[in-house]
């Protein structure tokens, strides 16, 4: 039996008349979701997600991973909107080194700040809970200074948008009317918040990640925040201690099928499909993350046994080691701050790691040398 997701109402914009599509508040229902479609499905990815938070303990700090893990996912989910950045040009920004897409580096660093932004609050026990308040605020953040700066950061949309086509009239998509946009997240801040529900936890993700690009809150940032708000939520329900996950490289992989599933949600009432699609994403992602904390791990454990075996090394090239996995990309100077320390003490102990192969110089100049630890940024960019 097919089921209606949502009903059509009349909207004007841009001197045009549309059909604006409003969803049904979630839960589906008329039918409901049969369990029989996502309960293998479901446990694969919790058992997925239960590996890799399994895994984590290989590295002697979590704070390593989450460095690479939630950069990867600003930049995976930037370049999903068409963002050009690449990981690289991350790091370079970081080191204070000269990058040529600056724009495309300040979107990736800014969904960064709004992630952060969102999990402090999770985290706070004063913090907004996940609410459309705290999702605005994330907004605001995500366009600070951005190419979006000039659409209503921060704030909901107070006019008709729409997705694809040149103007209303040929849209692939219209969302619902502006005026219905507080009443419809008000809504899914209940199905997050409602204690009762009998679906499972990366169910109600899947649902309310939908649910979140139908109703398409802001002008701009929508998909985004969208997928802030998947590992928003990974938090909020304990499937994950840290965010060490990367759905986005998983979305970005299989773009056109992602927007497919959605669609059909809105014209065929096929919930199913797309959380179908969602939780094996889930469980691929997953193994991903974990397959490269291993190789990651791995790395760090051989590049540490080689340079204690080494004869010329001290605590000065110890500790620097120590510092790369956060600090792909630096100077000499950079490291004298980081080590408080003099210049030719920084300088002799990047000389033992370039001399062991650990990092790379860049420049080939003598002076204002800066270096690379290359292969842990060739894994991370896999």
């Amino acid at each position: 039996m097919k089921r209606t997701t949502g009903i059509y109402a009349a909207s004007t914009t841009l001197g045009e008349s549309v059909q604006a599509f409003v969803p049904h508040p979630l839960p589906p229902a008329e039918p409901a979701l049969a369990p029989e479609t996502y309960i293998d499905l479901n446990h694969q990815a919790e058992l997925a997600l239960a590996r890799l938070s399994g895994v984590s303990g290989l590295v002697p700090s979590v704070d390593w991973l989450l460095y690479g893990a939630i950069r990867k996912e600003a930049l995976l989910t930037s370049q999903i909107e068409g963002t050009q950045a690449t990981l690289t040009d991350l790091f370079d920004e970081e080191a204070g080194f000269a990058v040529s897409n600056t724009e495309d580096v300040e979107e990736v660093t800014n969904y960064l700040s709004a992630f952060r932004r969102v999990q402090d609050n999770l985290r706070d026990p004063n913090g907004l809970p996940i609410s459309a308040r705290l999702l605005c605020e994330a907004h605001r953040v995500l366009l600070d200074g951005v190419r979006g700066a000039g659409r209503q950061p921060g704030e909901l949309r107070r006019s008709q948008n729409w997705i694809g086509g040149t103007r209303p009239g040929n849209a692939a998509f219209v969302p619902p009317p502006a005026d219905r946009v507080a009443d419809l997240l008000g809504d899914l801040e209940h199905f997050i918040h409602d204690e009762a529900g009998s679906l499972p936890p990366l169910v109600r993700i899947a649902l309310a990640h939908a649910q979140f690009e139908t109703i398409h809150p802001f002008l701009d940032g929508n998909g985004r925040i969208g997928r802030l708000l998947i590992a928003a939520l990974l938090e909020h329900w304990r499937l994950l201690p840290e965010p060490l996950l990367y759905l986005s490289g998983y979305l970005k992989q299989h773009q056109t099928e992602y927007y497919r599933r959605l669609s059909i949600i809105r014209t065929e009432g096929d919930w199913e499909a797309w959380v179908a699609f969602f939780l094996e994403g889930v469980a691929t992602a997953a193994s991903d993350a974990e397959g490269s904390i291993i190789a990651i791990a791995s790395l760090i454990a051989a590049d540490r046994r080689r340079l204690l075996e080494a004869s010329k090394a001290g605590p000065a090239s110890y500790r620097l080691f120590e510092l790369l996995p956060m600090m792909p990309r630096f100077t000499i100077e950079r490291v004298r701050q980081e080590l408080k320390t003099t210049f030719p003490t920084a300088a002799a102990a990047v000389k033992i790691l370039e001399d062991l192969g650990v990092v790379t110089e860049m420049t080939g100049q003598k002076k204002n040398r800066s270096y690379s630890y290359q292969r842990y940024i060739e894994l991370l960019s896999r």
